[in-house]
């Protein structure tokens, strides 16, 4: 009796968390790509060209842009790592994400992206105007059908990553009712397009060697576009960016404002530089990730600082 009542009062030793209870927020938060949200950052492009980027209420609606973009772009990531698993598997890198490890289940990336698509434009609808809840409920909608079939046809697949990055730019402006330039929208969307055809070519020219069957289930359509095709794609949205942007600063520029110098103007060679230090990556097949070239090459960042300067400058009319 008394051994009985010992042990009914021996102190329980506290016991440590399952594996899966740590690593399952853990993944889910991995599969949502935080490196990826520096991309949503574009949410300031359209009030930022405007010169409309540091009232008070400028700064506390971009942050909730950015935030609903990221969560619906997130959406988007679980929900294409869920449907992409098996080939995932198949990829010398992609094998280590967290649902083709099997640290995040299939059921739950696919809850998790679910509840985060249909929460965003509904929080937008709230807490924004009806236009931002129905362009962030075209982008989870058109992100969706590119994971589901668009990202299998040729250019299609293109048109619908460089929109992405187009309506990230464009989504602040809508917010904040800012009118958007048709200068503004020709430079970004043809920008975006030669980061993404760069990419694509990297990835092509570093999947060369690979063997037929790997090249189709890691991404298909890098078996059906050629190298060629995808430089000319990339060399061409360069050369319209350029063109669109010398334009806009030609339109725009001008020291009658007051302005000390042609701010806008002189940004023309800082982005031109920035275009031929990044097609230096490009041509090499080195273009992953456009935030990890710019990230890693320190001349290229400080070409994009000194871009930053001179627009601001023109902006604020100094």
């Amino acid at each position: 009796m008394a051994e009985r009542t010992a042990l009914l009062h021996r102190p329980v030793p506290p016991q440590r968390p399952k594996p899966g209870a740590v690593s399952l927020p853990l993944g889910l938060l991995k599969t949502a790509r935080p490196r990826q949200w520096v991309k949503n950052v574009l949410v300031i492009a359209a009030p930022a060209a405007a010169g409309e980027l540091f009232a008070r209420h400028t700064l506390v609606q971009l942050a909730l842009v950015f935030t609903l973009f990221t969560a619906a772009a997130s959406a988007v990531y679980l929900i294409n790592d869920a449907r992409d698993a098996e080939a995932d598997r198949a990829h010398p890198t992609k094998c280590r994400r967290p649902v083709a490890a099997g640290q995040v289940p299939v059921p739950v990336a696919y809850g998790a992206g679910g509840a985060l698509a249909v929460l965003a434009p509904a929080a937008a609808f709230a807490l924004c105007t009806p236009l931002t809840a129905a362009l962030l409920a075209a982008y989870v909608g058109m992100q969706l059908a590119y994971c589901v079939s668009l990202k299998h046809v040729l250019v299609v697949d293109l048109t619908i990553v460089t929109t992405g990055f187009l309506m990230r730019a464009m989504i602040g402006g809508v917010a904040l009712g800012i009118p958007l330039s048709r200068w503004f929208l020709i430079t970004t969307g043809f920008g975006a397009l030669f980061m993404v055809s760069a990419k694509r070519y990297s990835e092509a020219v570093q999947m060369a060697d690979a063997a037929p069957e790997k090249l189709g289930a890691t991404r298909a359509l890098l078996t059906e576009y050629t190298t060629g095709y995808l430089r000319f794609v990339w060399q061409l949205a360069a050369g319209v960016a350029v063109l669109a942007y010398c334009l806009w600063a030609m339109e725009e520029g001008g020291t009658a404002n007051g302005s000390l110098l042609p701010w806008r103007q002189l940004s023309m060679a800082a982005f031109i530089l920035a275009v031929l230090r990044y097609a230096v990556f490009a041509d090499r097949g080195t273009a992953g990730e456009p935030e990890d070239v710019v990230l890693r090459d320190r001349a290229l960042a400080i070409i994009g600082l000194v871009w930053l300067a001179m627009y601001g400058l023109a902006v604020a009319d100094w």
